[in-house]
């Protein structure tokens, strides 16, 4: 199971203090040791210079402080005065008879030479710390110290630094642990209004905290997002609406039908009025039904595409022929301006489609005498089409909607037409799913005008 993110860190900020404590509590122990043995060789120089300035040139110490003894004070620290040989010629009282060093060393001694022994004292072995310094005539004066206090002082602060460092690091976590709860607390707390929204409440926001830091983004950012859910939701409600809206129409006027010609016998011509106008109500349906599903395959993550290379001019002028029926029943002039050879790498069909919408669009849009053109180019490794007629153009409030299923510049006027308001819906979605863009505006000297950019 995974630690609350205050929990962890915690034991972050634990951990880090750890690696700060550790390297410097061993700094310190090693500093006070290394300090410790310094005073002690400090001490233990003062003492071999005052022993070489009073010793004897003739090979015995002087005596001033005592004539009777015959030897220097050479108590504590300790010390041995010591012959070329090795033999002792003076030594503190408790030394007994062994020389601190040995003749080869002191053969071999060009300066002073520090050195580290174990001696018994008082009944145990305990660790010194020896100088050997020469003298004239060969001689050598040796002087030691016991290191047993200064080893006494060091397990005393390592003790302390084993009793100090644990407390440092609890203070530390604990207050870590107080830092984050408070860093974390507006978290939760938006967290709990979050989950309190629901569908009832689709316009309440979060409360944005005034500290202007993280936090206060975070507030804002979910609040955008909030924000485009809700809008997502009311977009979703319409599209259920007009499509319960769109298929009602065609259902009841099929229901109908069937019900008057059920009523009473019918001729033959009676008969087969009813079935055209039912077919033509079903084709409707199944037309509607079939946008529906290419606008859910786009939602659902892409449209299916097989792709070929296609040739423009030839897409254009096919899809004009197409409407060519209808355009002049309508007296609108129909045409296609694209360069040879312009070619693209796209679904034809879909393409088809797309561009067929396009055209049905402009036609229903656009009165008797009028034109609509397609153009095309290649413009910076995109193939640019643009299908534009000299009607009266989109209204302005209907342009930021132009491509939103079920949208119409003119609700009743498109209804009556036929018109579902889903052919520019199904444009985008196929040019976005060729990875295009598609882009709805008015001609300055009047009428609408689309243009659908494609890699090419």
């Amino acid at each position: 199971m995974r630690l609350p993110i205050r929990a962890r860190l915690a034991v972050v900020t634990a951990l880090m203090m750890a690696a700060v404590l550790l390297p410097l509590g061993g700094f310190v122990y090693l500093r006070f040791g290394a300090d410790l043995l310094e005073a002690v060789e400090a001490g233990l120089r003062s003492r071999a210079d005052a022993l070489t300035i009073d010793l004897d040139p003739l090979g015995a110490p002087s005596t001033p402080d005592d004539p009777a003894s015959g030897a220097v004070r050479i108590d504590d620290p300790f010390a041995q005065i010591l012959g070329r040989d090795g033999s002792i010629i003076e030594s503190s009282a408790d030394l007994g008879t062994t020389p601190l060093i040995t003749a080869e060393t002191i053969a071999g001694l060009q300066g002073e030479l520090f050195l580290q022994a174990l001696m018994p004292r008082d009944g145990q072995l305990v660790t010194v710390r020896l100088l050997a310094v020469p003298a004239d005539g060969g001689r050598a004066v040796v002087v030691g110290a016991s290191l047993a206090d200064q080893h006494e002082d060091l397990a005393r602060l390592a003790a302390l630094l084993g009793l100090a460092g644990p407390l440092v690091l609890a203070l530390v976590t604990g207050v870590g642990w107080l830092v984050a709860g408070a860093a974390l607390r507006p978290i939760e707390s938006m967290r709990r209004e979050t989950a309190a929204i629901s569908a009832s409440e689709p316009h309440r926001r979060l409360a944005v905290p005034r500290s202007g830091d993280e936090v206060a983004r975070l507030a804002e950012t979910l609040n955008a997002m909030l924000e485009r859910l809700h809008q997502a939701l009311e977009s979703e409600r319409r599209f259920v609406s007009d499509a319960s809206h769109e298929l009602r129409t065609p259902l009841a006027n099929i229901s109908a039908e069937l019900e008057l010609a059920l009523r009473r016998p019918r001729t033959p011509a009676e008969m087969e009025a009813a079935l055209r106008s039912t077919s033509e109500e079903t084709s409707r349906l199944v037309r509607l039904a079939e946008d529906l599903l290419v606008l859910a395959r786009a939602d659902g993550g892409g449209i299916p595409l097989v792709r070929e290379r296609v040739d423009i001019a030839r897409l254009a002028n096919e899809t004009i022929d197409a409407f060519s029926a209808r355009s002049r029943s309508r007296g609108v002039a129909m045409h296609a301006r694209v360069p040879a050879g312009l070619q693209a790498s796209f679904d034809p069909l879909r393409m088809r489609q797309a561009l067929g919408n396009l055209l049905d669009n402009a036609l229903r849009h656009t009165p008797s005498g009028g034109r609509v053109m397609i153009d095309a180019e290649g413009e910076d490794g995109l193939v640019v089409i643009q299908v534009s007629d000299t009607g009266e153009g989109f209204p302005a409030p209907f342009l930021p909607l132009a491509f939103e299923p079920f949208s119409r510049a003119d609700a009743a006027r498109s209804r009556a037409d036929g018109g579902t308001g889903l052919g520019l819906a199904l444009v985008r979605a196929v040019v976005e799913a060729h990875g295009g863009t598609v882009e709805a505006t008015n001609r300055p000297d009047g009428g609408a005008s689309v243009t659908v950019r494609l890699p090419a």
